[in-house]
């Protein structure tokens, strides 16, 4: 049975209460879960043809929230670096590879109602499978998200509320709503189930590539859930024998904001204490993270893994989604990031994500 810990100070809840951070330190929970496996990949053919058919690895089962989500394809880009297409997923992007997972147990939860947070994918996806499960959806956005987001928010039936000022401003107006009784915090950075779905990403580059993975995955890095999703997959795959070593990690993040690139190459563990100061806008809006919560965990996983961080120019960014979009892929200018970073990358094998439609912001200007 899963129960939420803290990484800080080894406070833990039951993850039937809607407890959505660590009463003692306000952090974020992470998820104390053994995998059911080991994982037979022999079995895999027969199954489901989604993201569940890694049942295993999951700390939920027998959805009745799912939208098909997961098994997007892999292609090759250069003659070392492949895609993979996160961009087919159902709200056209990665994020339904957690929201699922929050959706799924908010319905088994029963809570009055669901908020969630988000720069736009994240609450696109909570408000659509909050819509498949019948509950009630509020997401709070920064003012200046991009209106393709805001509307496919409000096509799924969800209420939104639009904060003024950052995405930092953003997550203090929903984490005070989640204080509310019978909320349950949908919350992409703070709920460890949003991980366990983002993880199967990995899992599914792994039987993609027969059982093996490249030698390094790229991963844009604003609060980190893809890149700690990777980090959890590699580390159960390794753990039960189906990989030989753990790939680099390689971390991705827009220059104008890029305070964990700057902790990381400083040898620091953690972001300073002092609050990070004015930023320059980044096309990049869905990385654009000045405080992620789990800044330590982020910084510890890349390290353990070998691996570095990048930092992409706005121009750099312009330049690799007309690039994408010339090779058939139309991609949104923070899912570009990691091409932006490694395309040219001619060392070793590499596989980035383009992890969001370019319906969804438009052609950068």
């Amino acid at each position: 049975m899963a129960t939420y810990v803290c990484p800080q100070d080894g406070t833990r809840a039951e993850t039937t209460a809607l407890t959505w951070c660590c009463p003692l330190c306000r952090g974020p929970w992470d998820l104390d879960f053994e995998v059911c496996g080991p994982l037979v990949p022999d079995s895999l053919p027969g199954r489901v043809n989604s993201l569940w058919r890694y049942e295993e690895a999951l700390p939920l089962g027998s959805p009745t929230t799912t939208l098909g989500e997961g098994r997007t394809p892999l292609v090759p880009l250069t003659a070392t670096v492949s895609a993979k297409l996160d961009f087919l997923m159902p709200t056209l992007s990665f994020k339904d590879r957690g929201a699922v997972m929050l959706a799924e147990l908010a319905r088994r939860l029963g809570p009055e109602r669901v908020v969630a947070d988000s720069s736009g994918n994240a609450g696109t996806a909570v408000a659509a499978y909050c819509a498949r499960a019948s509950l009630p959806c509020t997401v709070y956005v920064p003012e200046g998200t991009s209106p393709k987001k805001t509307e496919q928010i409000r096509a799924h039936g969800a209420r939104l509320e639009i904060v003024p000022g950052d995405r930092e401003a953003t997550a203090r107006a929903a984490r005070a709503a989640a204080d509310a009784p019978g909320t349950f915090y949908a919350s992409h950075v703070f709920n460890p189930y949003f991980l366990h779905g983002t993880k199967t990403y990995v899992y599914e580059l792994w039987e993609d590539l027969g059982g093996r993975l490249p030698d390094a995955i790229a991963v844009p890095v604003g609060n980190g859930t893809l890149l700690l999703g990777a980090a959890l997959a590699t580390a159960e795959l390794h753990a039960q024998g189906l990989i030989d070593r753990r790939p680099e990690l390689l971390a991705v993040q827009a220059a104008a904001v890029s305070p964990l690139a700057a902790a990381f190459h400083a040898g620091a563990d953690d972001l300073p204490d002092a609050p990070a100061g004015p930023t320059a806008p980044t096309l990049a809006e869905g990385i654009a993270i000045t405080r992620p919560p789990r800044a330590r965990a982020i910084l510890a996983a890349v390290r353990e893994s070998g691996g570095t961080f990048l930092t992409v120019t706005e121009e750099q960014l312009r330049t690799a989604q007309r690039d994408l979009a010339a090779r058939g892929f139309y991609v949104e200018t923070t899912g570009v990031a990691c091409w932006a970073a490694v395309g040219g990358r001619t060392d070793r094998e590499i596989v980035v994500p383009l992890c969001g439609a370019g319906l969804k912001t438009g052609l950068a200007p």
